[in-house]
C-alpha cells in the first residue's frame, strides 16, 4: 500500500478541525500526507504552513450555493478545473486513500477520487448530510459519522486534549457564551441581557464575542460594572471552556463535540441559516438523550437560563463524558488503512 494519502476539504474550522487529526494521526504512523484545500475561506490559515504535511495545494474554488447563475457557473469552471489538477496530483504521487472531511473545499479532489477510481472515504460531520457529500457518498468506500446508524466508528474525531479536560459539573459557578469565532449576535444580546442576574448569582461570565461585537460587548459590560472574561478570538480557548461549569452555544458539530468530551452542560442555540438547519438537527440528536438543553433564538429566555443552571448538573455531565470515546481517529484511519 502507498504510503502518501490524500486529506481534503475545509473552509470553515469545523471541517478543518477534522482534517487536522487525520494529519496529526497519520504523521504518527508515518504517512506522507497530502493536504488539498481552497485558497478561499480558512484552509489555507490552518495550513498553510503546517509542518506535518508533505505537500498542501489550496485551489481558487468556491462553493456553488447562495450564488447567482453567473457566479455558480464561475464556481463550476473553477471546480473543474481543479478536478484536473487533483487528478494529477493523485496519479503522480501514486495516492491510493483519499479522505475528504466536506466543505466546498474538498469538491475537486472529491469528485477526481471518482473519476481516477482511487479508494475514497468521507467523515461526514453534521447530523444532515450536505451536498456535495450526498453526492460523492456514491463512490464512497466508507462514511463515517456520529449521527450515522451504518457508521462502523460513530464517536467524532477531536483532539485527545479535550478529554484530558473534562469533569463532571456539580453546580454552576462559571457559564461560557460561545458565538464563534465570527461571534453571534443573538447568543451575544443574550449574554448582556441576562448578565446582571448571572453576576447577582456570584456566576463568573466569560464570553466570546466573535470579532464584529468585541468593542460593543467590552462595553456594555464595563457600563454594567461586570468584570467578565470577554474576547474576540483565543488560542486558549479549552482553557476558557474547562473553566467553564455551562455553556451556552451554537451548535457546530466541532464545538458540539468538544463540550461533550469536556462533559459541560450546554444550551445550544442552532445558528438558523445553517444549510438544511443541520446546527438544529445536530443539538436534536443529544437534545433526544437529554444530554443538552435546545432552543432557537425567539425562544431564549432569561427565566429558562437561570432556572436550567440551577439544577443539579452532574447527572448530564457524566452522561456527556461517558457519551463519547477518545480513539475515534485511530479507529477511523484503522479501517482504512485495513479496507
Amino acid at each position: 500500500m502507498s504510503n502518501i494519502v490524500i486529506i481534503t476539504g475545509g473552509g470553515t474550522g469545523g471541517h478543518l478541525s477534522v482534517a487536522k487529526s487525520f494529519i496529526e494521526e497519520y504523521h504518527k504512523l508515518g504517512f506522507k500526507v497530502i493536504f488539498i484545500g481552497s485558497s478561499n475561506g480558512q484552509d489555507k490559515q490552518w495550513f498553510g504552513t503546517e509542518t506535518k504535511l508533505y505537500k498542501s495545494y489550496f485551489f481558487d474554488t468556491r462553493g456553488v450555493v447562495n450564488q447567482n447563475l453567473l457566479g455558480k457557473l464561475k464556481s463550476l469552471f473553477l471546480i473543474f478545473r481543479a478536478v484536473l489538477k487533483s487528478a494529477l496530483i493523485i496519479k503522480t504521487n501514486g495516492v491510493k486513500k483519499v479522505i475528504s472531511v466536506g466543505g466546498f473545499s474538498a469538491a475537486s479532489t472529491s469528485i477526481a477520487a471518482g473519476i481516477t477510481r482511487t479508494d475514497f472515504y468521507i467523515h461526514e460531520q453534521n447530523s444532515v448530510m450536505g451536498k456535495l457529500n450526498k453526492l460523492s457518498s456514491k463512490w464512497a468506500k466508507e462514511i463515517f459519522s456520529s449521527y450515522l446508524q451504518s457508521s462502523k466508528v460513530k464517536d467524532y474525531p477531536i483532539n485527545k486534549k479535550y478529554f484530558e479536560h473534562s469533569r463532571i459539573r456539580k453546580s454552576t459557578n462559571c457559564i461560557i457564551f460561545l458565538g464563534g469565532s465570527q461571534g453571534a449576535t443573538a447568543i451575544n444580546n443574550f449574554a448582556i441581557k441576562v448578565a446582571p442576574t448571572l453576576n447577582k448569582l456570584n456566576i463568573k461570565i466569560i464570553h466570546q464575542t466573535g470579532k464584529n461585537d468585541f468593542i460593543n460587548i467590552k462595553k456594555q459590560y464595563k457600563e454594567l460594572n461586570i468584570d467578565a472574561d470577554v474576547f474576540d478570538f483565543s488560542k486558549n480557548l479549552l482553557e476558557k471552556m474547562e473553566e467553564a461549569d455551562f455553556a451556552v452555544s451554537r451548535a457546530g458539530a466541532s464545538t458540539l463535540w468538544e463540550l461533550v468530551a469536556l462533559g459541560i452542560p450546554t444550551l445550544f442555540i442552532p445558528y438558523p441559516y445553517a444549510a438544511a438547519n443541520h446546527q438544529y438537527h445536530n443539538a436534536k440528536y443529544l437534545s433526544e438523550s437529554e444530554l443538552c438543553y435546545l432552543k432557537y433564538e425567539d425562544e431564549l429566555t432569561s427565566e429558562y437560563l437561570i432556572d436550567t443552571i440551577k439544577k443539579d448538573t452532574s447527572k448530564i455531565s457524566k452522561n456527556l463524558i461517558d457519551s463519547i470515546k477518545k480513539d475515534s481517529i485511530k479507529n477511523i484511519i484503522h479501517i482504512i488503512n485495513t479496507n
